[in-house]
């Protein structure tokens, strides 16, 4: 007797042999993610905002045992003290924010004029023994700064630029060169050589070039390689902590880190310090957040 497909299929309720676990499974897999992830965001967020807690502080309150987290007195006088001296003027703390916001500036600049250029050349014209040089171009940022700042300190002795902002950036845009020519150089690398080939045969010379067709296409890159030069030289201590004396020279890493010793500390200043210290580059970053995303997937698909 013929049985259609139909009927086959009719004959029964179909049951789900699914597990429960399987069935169930991606919800709860996404529950225990959201906890996972809202535990460390909270474990990673919480020395932020106890430092900002610890800013707005009262000193009293700071040294409170047991600690207060929430019923504390709120005051601004820690932000005062970061930019006014106790006798008036400009306190020290200031200075070296100021020389820290030149210093990493200049050096950022002068890293990615020198930087893009070459980076450009590498990826455009065929170098002899190429990939040699730029494994030692790569090679000068495998020792750390705390290895090779004795001869550096003998050298600008000679010279006669320690203790001078003019040290700092030069060393600082040393340091950064290397690092910018291996980063742009793969963003060099997608941006298509024919644009520059048809500029060319319109008159334009190989630098005009560069300048008008290959370079636009080019400041995502150059944001998200000048954000990561910043944040290197923003930050660094070895070489502003041995090539510089001066309160006058000295820049914002050292002076924080002066902030800490003796028999007594000021937390409510050095948190405070740190909040303002860590402001501009959150700001610069902010204000390149679009082409630093463009920047950082540049590349990420093959053409």
């Amino acid at each position: 007797m013929a049985v259609s497909v139909d009927e086959a299929v009719s004959t029964g309720s179909v049951r789900d042999h699914t597990p429960p676990a399987r069935r169930f499974g991606g919800r709860g897999r996404s529950v225990l993610e959201v906890a996972l992830l809202t535990v460390l965001a909270v474990v990673m967020l919480f020395p932020v905002l106890w430092m900002i807690e610890t800013s707005i502080k009262e000193n009293r309150d700071v040294y409170a045992i047991p600690a207060k987290f929430f019923h504390f007195t709120v005051t601004l006088d820690h932000f005062k003290d970061v930019f006014a001296a106790p006798g008036g003027g400009r306190s020290d703390l200031s200075v070296a924010f100021l020389n820290s916001l030149l210093v990493a500036g200049a050096s950022t600049v002068l890293a990615t004029v020198l930087g893009v250029p070459a980076a450009w050349a590498y990826s455009r014209f065929a170098v002899k023994a190429k990939k040699d040089q730029l494994f030692f171009i790569l090679s000068t940022r495998f020792m750390p700064p705390v290895v090779v700042v004795i001869p550096i300190f003998l050298m600008y002795r000679d010279v006669g630029l320690i203790d001078s902002k003019l040290g700092l950036i030069l060393i600082y845009a040393a340091y950064n060169v290397p690092f910018t020519i291996w980063m742009m150089k793969g963003f060099v690398d997608e941006v298509p050589a024919e644009y520059e080939d048809a500029a060319m045969l319109d008159g334009y010379t190989r630098l005009q070039a560069f300048r008008r067709f290959t370079l636009p296409l080019l400041l995502p890159g150059i944001a998200a390689t000048a954000v990561f030069a910043l944040i290197f030289s923003w930050n660094e201590f070895v070489f502003a902590i041995f090539l510089t004396s001066s309160d006058g020279v000295r820049t914002a890493p050292p002076a924080i880190a002066g902030l800490i010793g003796g028999t007594t500390v000021d937390w409510g200043l050095v948190a405070a310090a740190s909040l303002v210290f860590a402001l501009p580059v959150l700001v610069f970053a902010y204000l390149v957040r679009k082409h630093l995303v463009a920047g950082v997937t540049l590349g990420a698909v093959r053409r």
